[in-house]
């Protein structure tokens, strides 16, 4: 039985909810967002909780109904209090900042690295933290991994891209003979 789709959502003061068939639109202080839920699971909107059933319990079925409720549930939260995730940069030299809609990352290569900031996306960076923040939850997780990705922690000197709170296992270098 789904643990995550069986829990209702509640719908705080100042949101809307609007639904088309297997669409929602959520409408919040910091913006609106849609998402696609797939057709075989069912909701039911009620005194301000919206609640998902499954049809059978084929696997198929019992996979969608947890995801249909995250699905709903990240709109929701996004559109409330948004969401966020902090990088750490560590490494004699490196650098990032934010030119226009590009953030700029200086990490070792022969040449800068350019990453596009799409719209809905807030880059803060404050010395060697950058906080990427915004309402849609996929694409905050997107572009914290493109910028990851770029140069992510090696385990010798530890220089490189984290999150923030991840550990990194560091290996022993070369030993004289």
């Amino acid at each position: 039985m789904s643990r995550v789709g069986n829990k209702p959502i509640f719908i705080p003061d100042g949101v809307d909810v609007k639904t088309t068939g297997n669409a929602f639109e959520v409408k919040g202080k910091l913006g609106t967002l849609s998402c696609t839920i797939p057709p075989t699971i069912v909701y039911k909107i009620e005194d301000g909780t919206i609640s998902f059933s499954r049809p059978s319990n084929k696997p198929q079925d019992r996979a969608n109904h947890g995801l249909s409720r995250a699905l709903v549930n990240n709109l929701v939260v996004g559109v409330t209090n948004g969401f966020s995730k902090t990088l750490e940069l560590e490494g004699t030299g490196y650098k990032w900042e934010v030119r226009g809609k590009k953030m700029v990352l200086t990490v070792g290569y022969s040449h800068p690295v350019e990453i596009d900031i799409p719209d809905g996306i807030n880059i803060e960076i404050t010395g060697m933290r950058c906080i990427v923040s915004g309402i849609d939850k996929h694409l905050v997780g997107f572009i914290s991994a493109q910028i990851f990705r770029k140069k992510p922690v090696e385990p010798y000197k530890g220089k490189g891209i984290r999150y923030q709170g991840q550990y990194v296992r560091r290996k022993a270098g070369k030993s004289g003979a």
